[in-house]
């Protein structure tokens, strides 16, 4: 089967309960190589509870979660190799507030892929450069603007050269006018071809970016489809009253 073509990554009927608390129901959704899949809803849907399922940050109740064909739930998984190839982008950026932005950027480059240090300093640069953050290379995370942080953890995550990435609301904590530049590195990351999987707020972004848009609501999965056939003409009433407060934005 061609690797291009067959699904990177597999949600097969994916549940996920805290106690009595059933925050994902019957989830399913694959995403292929290349595939910009953004996931969008009201807080409280479960959109963030499904990414962290996905990176194995949380334990899904049950189902499957399937990497190039392996369910990664399944016992004898190396979670840090597959999150190595996995990569997670957070809302809160995640950054070790004790090292540089060029030591956050190796970190995982030399601790989990196991590269020498030259290495990982180029791979670091290289990434850093992408997102536009080399001259901050000595800054610590404290030093640095929310987009600022926000962008040198993208890089920290490129820097592992994963097969797809997953964005957990990577705007949400950053003041308006940082948000763009977040943005404009992802719209760059698409353009290239990476893979990913977003939950966003940021609704333009989504019927712009996204190769296929999810909308959920209450744990599950209530429409899916091609940005432009979800948008213009969404086909369930929650999916139309969720976007109507965005159509005058």
């Amino acid at each position: 089967m061609d690797e291009l073509k067959s699904p990177i990554l597999q949600v097969r009927h994916l549940s996920k309960r805290f106690g009595d608390n059933v925050v994902l129901r019957d989830i399913n959704f694959e995403t292929r190589h290349g595939n910009v899949i953004c996931i969008i809803g009201a807080s409280g849907s479960g959109k963030s509870t499904l990414l962290r399922c996905i990176n194995m940050l949380e334990t899904p109740t049950s189902g499957q979660i399937l990497f190039h064909g392996q369910d990664i739930t399944g016992k004898g998984i190396n979670i840090n190799a597959y999150r190595a190839k996995v990569g997670m982008v957070f809302q809160s950026f995640n950054l070790f507030n004790n090292m540089t932005v060029l030591g956050n950027c190796m970190a995982g480059v030399t601790k989990v892929l196991k590269k020498d240090k030259k290495t990982a300093e180029e791979t670091a640069m290289e990434y850093l450069s992408k997102v536009g953050m080399a001259e901050y290379i000595n800054a610590k995370p404290h030093q640095l603007s929310g987009g600022q942080k926000q962008r040198v953890a993208i890089a920290r995550a490129l820097a592992m050269e994963p097969e797809m990435l997953l964005f957990d609301e990577p705007t949400s904590a950053l003041d308006p006018q940082m948000v763009g530049e977040v943005l404009e590195v992802m719209r760059s990351l698409a353009k290239e071809g990476m893979t990913m999987v977003i939950v966003t707020h940021e609704m333009a972004f989504a019927r712009d970016v996204s190769s296929r848009v999810v909308f959920m609501k209450d744990g599950v999965v209530a429409e899916e489809g091609e940005p432009a056939e979800l948008f213009e003409n969404p086909k369930q009433e929650a999916t139309k009253d969720f976007l109507a407060r965005f159509r005058n934005k």
